[in-house]
């Protein structure tokens, strides 16, 4: 279906969105401390209500709807959370003790908490709508909280999980069918209205064959933006690539025995647009591959050399193939607005950063590419999606599995497909020649931080915001970690193979969310009401703002404009704290101390307002270029190129189905496919220590084997049924 169709066919249902709440109730604080809630087994509260007052949340439903109604003071047991005991509602005793001191810690309000106490943003949804939390979390991811309460829901009202066991569970009628209350919640209605994607990635299946259900709130880790992105050590690219005459250095290592063949063509003209040097405009640099040669065939041709020679042969390269374009600031090709870069170029430049390590951080040794873990699959797996931007391979950023649309508006499975190897072996190419990290090779403990710190690692993939703000916590005067343009890679949208930037790390719905138990507000009204008001609230404009700020006590004064829209700023206090307490991350400031982020809608504005300066000077020129149109990007809709059509994050199979699916275990996070923490990954596998193992010898045999050896053309095959449902469903709005 076309865009433009969808569009219209939700013209007619969109209604318009309010951000008032009425009749709201506010709940006394009888505590004599800033929460208003205590930890009671059962349901009980610390706040005075006389039980005979109701509140009213959300924009104005139709006058012929009932509106939701609880009793003031209603008690809703949360087992919410984002991944940890540290990011609930509640602070935890730890986290206290840690960051404050004589037993609580005082946050830029003015107000001191205590373990146990509720965190500012949801004592303001307290004041706001008139409800009483209670806390049931227990610090678990939501799979694992999920699983822990899963067989207890009667003791819990809201709990969080993954989109794709709440979804489960709501067709075995365990969590609420939110979609059955839509009328009454205006404020969610406009907001999935107003967003398709987000309303056909969390459809489901309502028991009657029907796709309408919805079965949790969705979270957006930030919305219609890019998620990760490379960061290099600018200031050493700079130091090697630019200048007048030859580079020069008292000593230098050697490259290694080449392993990297040539992924860009060696010989003819290669035409990419990119943003003009002062962003202003685009234009298009040519790669003369005729005049320069390929400079990883050109290197390879050379065999192992000096890192100064290396550094030469890439100067060369750069002002031959471009033209001059660059002039003597060569480091544009990788680190400018006007960046141009692609796989060879990169492999190339690794080679002269770890050949040069004694002029670049006085040691013998420098790492190539590195995780933000490199002894955390969780973060190691960032190195195959890397991959797949450099070599042009989708899927390998998937909200859902492995899967990505096709130009033929079909489901694909990356871990099915024969490209998806090739690019793993040229990452395992990269291994071989000490390009990427030895303790991610060997699985050892290293981090981000340390490498950065020590003046040991160059470059990865991964959150600006979390990464740059190292620039002032782990990097010297002068020195300098910024985020880089995408790379140039082949990709074919149905149109032809061409060379262009493409990023697949779009920001959708998140993979886990939060549900109501059906067995915890059954024959409860108030319960459920309160929980329903809750999350229409969240996605109210003023819920929105709350749940990505904190309360008001928190910001500043005035407002600042961010992708269009007026957002409020900080202020100072807060700022001063988040470096104090979190060390510059906003997003571990916000759901440690704040209660904010957790879940719903997270504004980019904040994190954006808090970045470091050298995290908002790379993250704009990508914006830029995104803006201008010469990085391509899925979308958050149904494009008219399907191959541009943002993943579902959950799609609506039967209870049988996943039933059947769950069987593939070769293909899930407990067989060859995990993506957490403790979990074994064939990707991550090959790009460490190559191709071993049965079935797995060979690009073609690994795509094989996940075919018909571990059920992938059965997978692939109830994917693409469940797909094809959720077409036929929104064809029919």
């Amino acid at each position: 279906m076309k865009k433009s169709k969808l569009a219209a066919s939700l013209l007619a249902v969109t209604v318009s969105l309010s951000t008032l709440l009425t009749g709201c109730t506010t709940v006394p604080d009888t505590s004599g401390n800033s929460s208003s809630s205590t930890n009671s087994s059962n349901g009980g509260s610390s706040s005075s209500t006389d039980g005979n007052s109701s509140t009213s949340t959300g924009g104005d439903p139709s006058p012929d709807t009932p509106k939701l109604e609880f009793a003031q003071g209603t008690v809703l047991r949360m087992a919410t959370g984002y991944n940890s005991k540290n990011t609930g509602l509640f602070f935890d005793a730890d986290y206290v003790a840690d960051k404050g001191e004589n037993g609580a810690i005082t946050l830029a309000n003015g107000k001191s908490y205590s373990a146990g106490d509720l965190k500012p943003t949801w004592v303001a949804v307290q004041e706001k709508l008139g409800m009483v939390f209670e806390n049931q979390y227990q610090g678990n991811s939501a799979a694992k909280e999920w699983e822990f309460w899963k067989e207890r829901l009667s003791e819990v009202d809201m709990v969080s999980g993954t989109a794709s066991n709440l979804t489960e569970a709501g067709a075995a009628g365990q969590v609420v069918n939110l979609a059955q209350y839509l009328d009454q919640m205006p404020d969610f209605k406009a907001y999935l209205d107003a967003n398709p994607i987000v309303r056909l990635s969390i459809a489901g299946d309502d028991g009657q064959g029907n796709i309408s259900a919805i079965y949790f709130a969705p979270y957006f880790d930030g919305v219609n933006d890019i998620e990760r992105m490379p960061l290099m050590r600018v200031d050493w690219v700079q130091k090697l690539l630019d200048g007048d005459g030859d580079f020069a250095a008292d000593s230098s290592g050697t490259t290694a025995t080449p392993a990297c063949q040539p992924y860009m063509p060696t010989s003819g003209k290669v035409e990419v647009e990119v943003v003009t040097k002062d962003g202003n405009s685009t234009e298009k640099v040519t790669k003369d591959y005729d005049t320069a040669g390929n400079i990883i065939a050109k290197m390879n041709d050379a065999g192992s050399m000096s890192g100064v020679d290396a550094v030469n042969m890439l100067r060369k390269y750069i002002d031959e193939a471009y033209g001059g374009y660059y002039g003597t600031t060569r480091s544009d090709l990788f680190c400018g607005q006007n960046a141009a870069w692609d796989a060879d170029e990169l492999v190339a430049l690794l080679r002269c950063v770890t050949s040069n390590a004694q002029t670049l951080n006085g040691t013998d040794t420098i790492e190539g590419l590195f995780s933000r873990e490199d002894n955390n699959n969780q973060r190691r797996v960032d190195m195959f999606r890397f991959a797949g931007s450099l070599f042009g391979v989708r899927g390998l950023e998937s909200r859902q599995d492995y899967l990505y649309v096709g130009n033929d508006n079909k489901l694909h499975d990356a871990r099915q497909e024969e490209a998806t190897y090739v690019a793993i072996e040229r990452m395992n190419n990269m291994a071989k020649e000490g390009l990427i990290s030895t303790s991610f090779i060997n699985n050892s403990e290293e981090s981000s931080a340390t490498m950065l710190e020590n003046d040991l690692g160059f470059m990865h993939y991964d959150y600006n915001q979390t990464q740059t703000v190292y620039n002032k916590s782990k990097l010297q005067e002068g020195e300098k970690y910024m985020a880089v343009m995408v790379p140039v890679a082949r990709w074919d949208d149905g149109t032809g193979e061409q060379f262009m930037r493409f990023t697949e790390s779009w920001r959708s719905v998140k993979t886990d969310g939060w549900a109501i138990s059906a067995a915890g507000v059954e024959g409860n009204t108030d319960k459920l009401n309160a929980a329903l008001s809750l999350i229409n609230y969240a996605f109210s404009e003023e819920g929105q703002i709350l749940m990505s700020y904190g309360p008001e006590e928190f910001r500043g004064t005035g407002t600042f404009n961010f992708n269009g829209k007026e957002m409020p700023v900080i202020s100072d206090a807060t700022y001063e704290e988040l470096w104090a307490k979190e060390s510059g991350n906003y997003t571990n400031y916000a759901r440690r101390c704040l209660g904010s982020t957790l879940s719903f809608v997270k504004s980019q504005a904040f994190e954006y307002q808090c970045t470091h300066e050298v995290g908002k000077e790379g993250a704009g020129y990508i914006s830029n270029a995104i803006g201008k149109g010469t990085i391509k990007h899925p979308e958050l809709a149904l494009a008219d190129n399907p191959w541009y059509t943002s993943v579902p994050t959950v799609l609506p199979n039967s209870k049988a189905e996943n039933d059947t699916i769950a069987g593939f275990t070769e293909l899930g996070n407990s067989g060859n496919f995990g993506q957490s923490k403790d979990q074994n990954n064939l990707l991550v596998n090959i790009i460490a220590g190559g191709f071993t193992g049965e079935g797995t010898t060979s690009p073609a045999e690994c795509a094989a084997t996940v075919s018909n050896s571990w059920n992938g053309t059965q997978y692939l095959a109830l994917k693409n049924t469940a797909w094809d449902i959720l077409l036929e469903e929104f064809a029919n709005l």
